[in-house]
C-alpha cells in the first residue's frame, strides 16, 4: 500500500468515526449540523495542509534530481570532450608521423 492510499485511508477512517460520533451524541439537529460543518472545515483545512507538505516535497526531491542529472550531463559532455580531443591528438601524432617519418637507424 502506497502512503498516500495509508494517509487517506487513516484520514477518511478519523473523519467517519468523528461524524458518527457527532450523529448519535444527544444535540439537537442544528447542533449537530454546526459540529459537523466545523469537522468538515478543520478535516480539510488538515487535508489541504497535508497535500502542500507532500507537493512541496515531491517539488524539492524533483529539483534536487534535476540538479543532480544536470550536474551528471555536463560531467558527461566533458569526458566526452576530453575523449574527442585526446582522438583529435592522436590523429594529428599519426598525420604527422605519417608525413615525417623517421629514419630507421641500422
Amino acid at each position: 500500500m502506497s502512503n498516500g492510499k495509508l494517509i487517506a485511508g487513516i484520514i477518511a477512517g478519523a473523519a467517519a468515526g468523528a461524524i458518527l460520533g457527532i450523529l448519535f451524541a444527544p444535540d439537537k439537529g442544528t447542533e449537530t449540523r454546526r459540529k459537523i460543518a466545523e469537522k468538515g472545515s478543520d478535516l480539510a483545512g488538515s487535508v489541504k495542509d497535508k497535500y502542500h507538505k507532500f507537493t512541496d516535497s515531491v517539488a524539492e526531491k524533483y529539483d534536487a534530481a534535476k540538479e543532480k542529472l544536470t550536474g551528471l550531463v555536463h560531467e558527461g559532455k566533458n569526458t566526452g570532450m576530453d575523449i574527442v580531443d585526446e582522438a583529435r591528438n592522436k590523429a594529428n601524432e599519426m598525420r604527422n608521423d605519417i608525413r615525417n617519418p623517421r629514419p630507421v637507424r641500422s
